[in-house]
């Protein structure tokens, strides 16, 4: 049943509605009525209450349920009014001769928002709708500020995100985003655990931040008396757990990054990496390719996975692997690294592309990756062999150490995860620590991770390791456009105040 009378508080301004809640707040206390109530037992979700009816039986079993009101239309001496929970909605219909006078008119000056506890029998009501006809009710909290109009909702993209628990009141849409993430996340962990992986925890706050090429955080550990950095990557710690032995493990927690936020980055997000002992690229490829299209299964029950604009990504196996040397070629034209420095740079001008004249050839090249190729691949690709240099912490390919044996998984024109054969070489991992550290201009100690290289010099086990973003993740699966979409609080700039009452 849709709502056919609009609250009169909806017409008033929020400040004069604020100050009438808080009026019957106090009316409600002088009458030894608690405006916010203790605890109540028994209820079920409104799921549960829907599944228990049984439309043969003579008479239906008590239930309670209990959630916010968020609509309610008066009829006389009837009030229909609807429940809603965090598994959905159940309409209640509350009826002058079954409660009394007394008890009925009380219910009358309950507001759109206040949570209630309810306990009633389930029927069909003429319109054919599943209704709990309530004997009994409880005000378990007051709200004091109006809802969202129904109809137009909250029309603010910033206030969404601000106010994220209005978007979940009003919003099943975004409500349903978060209940798909939660999902996958549970599916990922329950996927690793049956591949035989351990989930482990490592530092946040870190002595010197590894794992990945970023700006990070910085802090000041005042009981150590020094400088620490809250973590861009898990992964030096999680190889020292391959040097102890641990041959399967993960993370599933939070990186971060101080670097700018757009549609698809922000400086708080969530990365899982996963490491095998004994594994390398190959195997990393065909884990994450079976981990996605199983999660994708159980959580959505399809492959296919609709975008705005009409965009359709089928995550079918198999999946495309194709080298970054190959895609260069066929963007770049098939003699690009055989062109001299000047004609490169004159070439990728030509293509749009920006290109500062201190780059060398690698971030000319690379330039033209990021900003023609990559947001061509839509459906699901791996990217291989990269250059060396650009990753530091994989091993070399055997047929060409100018390359390393890593790949990139491009879905919807954005990194969704990338992956290696780890590189366990500590010889080799020391000089290329060292030579990152000269590009970078950073020298002296704390420089390079020494403690990471004495653990790798005591015997890494060759492996294979990736990582996996998990709000993109979550972002390509749901078909949404933005991470601050799939992100219950994304970072945004502070306000100055909070609403005035």
């Amino acid at each position: 049943m849709q709502e056919n009378t609009e609250s009169p508080q909806q017409l008033l301004p929020p400040e004069d509605i604020f100050t009438q809640r808080m009026n019957k707040m106090q009316e409600l206390h002088k009458e030894g009525i608690a405006p916010f109530g203790q605890r109540f037992d028994g209820a079920v979700s409104t799921t549960a209450a829907r599944n228990s009816f049984q439309p043969d039986a003579s008479e239906q079993k008590e239930i309670c349920i209990a959630g916010r009101m968020t609509s309610c239309r008066l009829m006389g001496k009837s009030i229909f009014a609807d429940i809603r929970d965090s598994s959905g909605r159940l309409q209640i219909y509350v009826q002058k001769n079954e409660l009394g006078d007394e008890r009925f008119n009380l219910f009358k000056r309950f507001d759109l928002g206040d949570i209630l506890g309810v306990r009633g029998a389930l029927f069909i009501t003429k319109t054919g709708e599943l209704t709990l006809k309530i004997h009994d009710f409880t005000l378990l909290s007051k709200s004091m500020r109006p809802l969202p109009e129904k109809w137009h909702g909250l029309t603010d993209i910033e206030q969404r995100y601000r106010q994220r628990y209005l978007d979940l009141i009003v919003n099943e849409d975004s409500r349903a985003v978060f209940q798909k993430r939660f999902a996958i996340i549970r599916e990922i962990r329950k996927f690793l655990e049956a591949k035989g992986f351990l989930e482990v925890e490592t530092p946040m706050l870190q002595p010197i931040p590894g794992g990945a090429a970023a700006n990070p955080f910085k802090t000041f550990y005042e009981a150590l008396n020094s400088t620490m950095y809250m973590r861009i990557a898990p992964e030096l710690y999680l190889k020292r757990l391959l040097v102890g032995g641990f041959e399967k493990v993960y993370e599933l927690n939070r990186n971060f990054r101080n670097e700018g936020m757009s549609r698809r980055h922000n400086p708080e997000f969530t990365m899982m990496e996963l490491y095998q002992a004994y594994g390398d690229c190959q195997t990393m490829m065909d884990l994450v390719e079976e981990l996605i299209t199983t999660v994708a299964g159980n959580v959505l029950s399809t492959l296919e996975i609709k975008h705005p604009g009409d965009k359709l990504i089928n995550l079918a196996r198999p999946w495309r692997r194709v080298s970054y040397r190959e895609l260069i070629l066929e963007k770049a034209g098939a003699d690009w690294y055989d062109a001299s420095h000047e004609e490169r740079q004159r070439r990728a001008r030509e293509m749009g592309v920006h290109v500062d004249p201190a780059w060398p050839d690698l971030l000319i090249t690379h330039e033209i990756y990021e900003k023609l190729i990559e947001h061509t691949l839509i459906q699901p690709t791996f990217v291989t062999r990269l250059p060396a240099e650009l990753v530091p912490l994989a091993k070399a390919c055997a047929d060409d150490p100018s390359c390393v044996d890593v790949f990139e998984l491009e879905i919807n024109g954005q990194e969704l995860a990338p992956g290696y054969s780890e590189l366990n070489d500590p010889i080799e991992q020391r000089r290329r620590f060292e030579e990152q550290a000269r590009r970078d201009g950073k020298t002296g100690e704390g420089s390079i991770d020494e403690d990471f290289l004495i653990a790798m010099e005591h015997g890494m086990p060759p492996a294979g390791g990736m990582g996996i973003g998990i709000d993109r993740l979550v972002m390509m699966l749901t078909g949404s456009e933005s991470i601050r979409d799939v992100v219950l609080f994304p970072q945004l700039r502070q306000k100055s105040a909070a609403p005035s009452a």
